[in-house]
């Protein structure tokens, strides 16, 4: 297990995910983690990260400096350099010319986390400080144009520091250079693998659960739909599945639920129906984040309620994945600023009764899906899109009511089917129609319109830590917006989403 340290980089995810590719697993904790605790993690290796702050600032992110007397290698990456020279000994200071973008680096010796790399290669800079003096028993070990000090070691306590970021595809041969500290130097074994997971994870549910009950809130999702199958092998008769219908789903959700998991899963639902609590709820609600907490309040109270007729249950269960955590981060306490709270993350109460299962927590979503595989879910439910848990009431900017809901539902079908038609489902990581707060004028049979503006966003991810719009062909655009008009009665106009993430989000809300 490889450590990752969160010092508020918007690189930390990218971090993790590369340690995950190489087939290692890893965890990102803040800063404030004790060293007990990373003692009892065990780690075979520690990597600090970037962030945007400077390390001589008042109040900048640092952690115990015992860190680097635990006999365990560390690699500090851009910011997580800087602390670790600042922590050692040495001195960082502000460069008179900052260094973002590219930049050719020169080492001095092919050995340590250089190994099998040219002596030039090209590096991914963003940063505005410079090692001033390294502590004592580092060296340099490359360099570029405006930073001396692009790399340093001291080989003798397995310390490394980069002054760029090795885990962007920017950087050409930085997974190489990860992979020479994983493997190399800190000994690790390419063993995470879903299937080693998968038996491990089963194994801990039966430990930590036993014969008691567990319920888990049913989304009808990839990530609570794994969530099921996995109890469901661990504890088997004692998992009782509860599927809140808020009225906030897309066309025909809870009956293709009910269709895969009775049929194929052979796992039994309890369906409750509590749209017009949720509609009541949201009346007049127009802030995305007051939202997300109704809904999950709601969400809570309609299932504790359907909880209660269940005797004896002491376990609850949640598909929460690793990007709920980390984009969660007022529940993860690290320095990363906050983007916004998830249903899961964000909607519980502070004093739940029930012990939490969260058996996905660690997860990326594309491994969720590896996972799904390997316990036998269809591909037509593995391959589903994401969809958010506050459903369509987060894809309706403004106030949420009954036939905003109906429009946008409709919407939504038609994309999809065409999406699916033209063989791009599966190319694109979301597709979806978000209904805009706005009115436009337009002309139908010679009448002027006045009506709803409705907006498409696709977009190609691998994680959905980092995601571009899709360049999707100008006919499939034409033929949805021309469906879209033509059959959905309050809409006169569409238009495309060409946002990237960052700065954007995927969903609008």
């Amino acid at each position: 297990m490889i450590l990752i340290i969160d010092f508020g980089s918007q690189y930390n995810q990218l971090i993790a995910r590369r340690v995950r590719e190489l087939r290692v697993f890893c965890r990102i904790e803040p800063p404030h983690i004790s060293v007990d605790a990373i003692q009892q993690m065990n780690p075979e290796g520690i990597i600090l990260s970037g962030g945007p702050a400077s390390i001589y600032e008042k109040n900048s992110p640092k952690m115990d400096p015992a860190v680097f007397r635990l006999g365990v290698p560390v690699l500090g990456i851009c910011y997580g350099f800087q602390f670790m020279v600042d922590a050692l000994g040495g001195s960082v200071g502000g460069s008179e010319k900052r260094e973002y973008g590219f930049a050719l680096l020169q080492m001095k010796k092919n050995e340590g986390l250089f190994s099998g790399i040219p002596r030039q290669t090209r590096c991914w800079m963003s940063h505005g400080d410079i090692i001033k003096r390294l502590p004592k028993g580092f060296e340099p070990t490359a360099s570029t144009e405006n930073s001396p000090v692009a790399a340093a070691a001291d080989p003798k306590r397995t310390f490394f520091g980069l002054q760029f970021h090795p885990e962007v595809h920017h950087t050409p041969l930085g997974k190489k250079m990860l992979k020479n500290f994983l493997f190399d130097i800190c000994g690790c074994r390419p063993t995470w693998t879903m299937s080693a997971f998968a038996r491990n994870t089963i194994q801990e549910i039966r430990d930590a659960v036993g014969q008691q009950k567990v319920i888990l809130g049913l989304s009808g999702g990839v990530d609570s739909s794994v969530t099921a199958v996995l109890l469901h092998r661990a504890v088997g008769g004692n998992l009782t599945c509860i599927f809140v219908d808020n009225g906030l789903l897309r066309r025909n959700e809870a009956a293709d639920l009910k269709k895969t998991f009775s049929e194929h899963l052979h796992i039994p639902i309890r369906f409750v129906r509590a749209g017009q609590r949720f509609l009541t709820a949201l009346k007049g609600i127009t802030d995305p984040e007051k939202k997300r907490k109704i809904i999950g309040r709601v969400f809570m109270e309609v299932f504790e309620a359907e909880a209660s007729k269940i005797q004896n249950v002491q376990f609850l269960a949640q598909g929460t994945l690793y990007p709920d955590v980390i984009e969660s981060m007022s529940a993860f306490g690290g320095p990363t600023s906050i983007i916004k709270s998830h249903h899961n993350v964000g909607g519980l109460p502070r004093k739940m009764k029930l012990k939490l299962v969260e058996p996905l927590r660690y997860l990326f979503k594309d491994e969720v899906r590896i996972l799904g595989k390997k316990l036998g879910l269809p591909d037509s439910w593995i391959w589903r899109q994401p969809f958010p848990g506050p459903g369509l009431a987060i894809r309706i900017i403004g106030s949420v009511t009954r036939d905003r809901l109906s429009i946008l539902r409709h919407v939504d079908t038609l994309l999809e089917e065409e999406i699916r038609a033209a063989g791009f489902y599966k190319r694109l990581w979301q597709s979806f129609a978000v209904l805009l707060p706005l009115k436009s004028v337009g002309i139908m049979g010679d009448h002027r319109t006045y009506e709803n503006i409705a907006a498409i966003r696709a977009v190609t991810s691998k994680d959905a830590m980092t995601a571009d719009w899709a360049k999707l062909p100008h006919a499939l655009l034409g033929k949805m917006s021309n469906r879209i008009i033509n059959e959905v009665r309050g809409v006169n106009r569409v238009v495309y989403d060409i946002s990237s993430k960052p700065p954007s989000t995927i969903e609008w809300e």
